[in-house]
């Protein structure tokens, strides 16, 4: 069924609105999109005529967005990068492709960055997107062609691959103890406990592992690992740190194991995709790829620092 024309704005009129709005001026999107101001303001009437709604409010020179507009152009800007997306796809070179990815920032940046020129080396025609996301996501809206997750229950209308176990060691910096020995688990009681917000119930978990059912301190709460450990490492507390993670900052002394060795939690690291892109040839190839490179604990330590 053909959608009527006011509903199917052209391209040219999406890009100078959302520019617009995003840049704050007709000016900010004239230069980003190499036009002049008055082609932009052209453009930017043309949409209103089309659409029928008044987008923004004019105080002389001044366009100010409308709260319809806002919205508007945050799905206009989404929909411009899944056309993006699907068109770069199209335009691989035959044998290549391109892999749009969502990572998560530490794991991404400390874990899989270190190990792509291998993925690149041996599948020169692929090329790889990154973008970071914390939570799941919609699929159809974002456009990625997968995303590396951490958790435990089924994303919807996906499929799945576990690559890594969470293993937690309980990590502090060497001038936190002061000479503190640490004999029992409940002696981490009299420390600033560190959490991270992804994992609320890690410390719990960490602590009934030893055989400690006590109701744990509140401390501070970061939302990703990479500040997390540089809290760790300038003494602000105790933190629970990834195995992987904590590898390179432990051997090179700038942290210290507090208690016990690597505690298994809940939870998994996951490569996750639409069921509907599960045979897009770059994705397999990175999946293969990635499977093997998680199964493998020799490559760890063959990676560079």
């Amino acid at each position: 069924m053909a959608l009527p024309r006011r509903l199917l704005p052209s391209v040219s009129l999406l890009r100078a609105f959302e520019a617009v709005v995003r840049t704050g001026s007709t000016l900010g999107a004239a230069q980003e999109l190499h036009l002049t101001q008055g082609a932009v303001s052209r453009l930017i009437q043309s949409l209103e005529t089309q659409v029928g709604v008044t987008l923004f409010v004019r105080d002389r020179r001044r366009l100010t967005p409308t709260d319809e507009a806002l919205a508007y152009a945050r799905d206009v800007a989404k929909a411009l990068e899944l056309i993006s997306r699907a068109t770069m796809r199209l335009g691989s070179p035959t044998g290549g492709g391109t892999l749009s990815l969502a990572i998560l920032p530490t794991f991404g940046t400390r874990w899989l960055a270190p190990r792509l020129p291998r993925f690149l080396a041996a599948h020169p025609g692929i090329t790889i997107n990154l973008a970071t996301r914390l939570k799941p996501f919609d699929f159809d809206e974002e456009g990625f062609d997968a995303a590396i997750h951490f958790g435990i229950g089924t994303w919807p209308g996906t499929e799945s691959v576990k690559l890594l176990d969470e293993r937690l060691v309980a990590c502090c910096a060497p001038g936190l103890l002061s000479g503190r020995m640490i004999e029992d688990p409940r002696d981490l009681f009299a420390l600033p406990l560190l959490r991270l917000e992804t994992r609320p119930n890690a410390w719990a978990e960490w602590f009934a592992h030893h055989g400690v059912h006590d109701p744990v301190p509140q401390g501070m709460i970061f939302d990703q690992f990479a500040p997390m450990i540089q809290a760790i490492i300038h003494g602000l507390g105790v933190g629970l740190l990834p195995e992987f993670l904590a590898r390179s900052d432990l051997e090179d002394g700038r942290l210290l194991p507090v208690h016990g060795g690597p505690v298994r939690v809940e939870g998994s690291y996951q490569l996750v995709w639409p069921k509907t892109g599960a045979r897009h040839a770059p994705l397999l190839a990175f999946r293969d790829w990635l499977v093997d490179e998680a199964a493998d604990p020799d490559g760890l330590e063959m990676l560079p620092r």
